[in-house]
């Protein structure tokens, strides 16, 4: 296993542990310090955190089988994006912090990364069939 594959599975792993804290902080005591639409942000942001943690374990595994240097650009992508769309919901709820556009952009640096993915499949799919 590479180095940087190291970094990216403990990524994966805090990043497992942190979504069911605040899940379960969500689902058992949030509700008593704020309103019920903090509550549904938090769950949003545990949702999208959990779908692209999986991701990223999957394309870890698929670096693992068939390592292509675009995978890096769509384990960064989905990192960032999960820390700007779910970290600023989870500051939001928290901490009473509104941080506007990081949200949106959060969202678009996971969009990219599900682009960027797209791209390496077809890139990788076209060097394979290339004589």
């Amino acid at each position: 296993m590479q180095r940087t594959d190291k970094v990216w599975w403990c990524i994966a792993a805090l990043s497992g542990a942190m979504m069911v804290m605040l899940g379960a902080y969500a689902a058992h005591g949030l509700a008593a310090r704020t309103t019920e639409a903090m509550v549904s942000a938090v769950e949003t942001g545990v949702r999208y955190q959990a779908w692209h943690t999986l991701a990223i374990m999957i394309m870890l595994v698929w670096r693992h089988v068939q390592p292509l240097a675009g995978q890096r650009w769509v384990l960064a992508l989905w990192v960032l994006g999960m820390g700007c769309f779910s970290g600023s919901l989870y500051l939001m709820a928290l901490a009473g912090l509104n941080l506007g556009i990081v949200t949106p952009i959060g969202g678009l640096l996971l969009m990219a990364g599900w682009l960027a993915l797209g791209v390496v499949a077809l890139l990788a799919q076209r060097r394979h069939r290339s004589p």
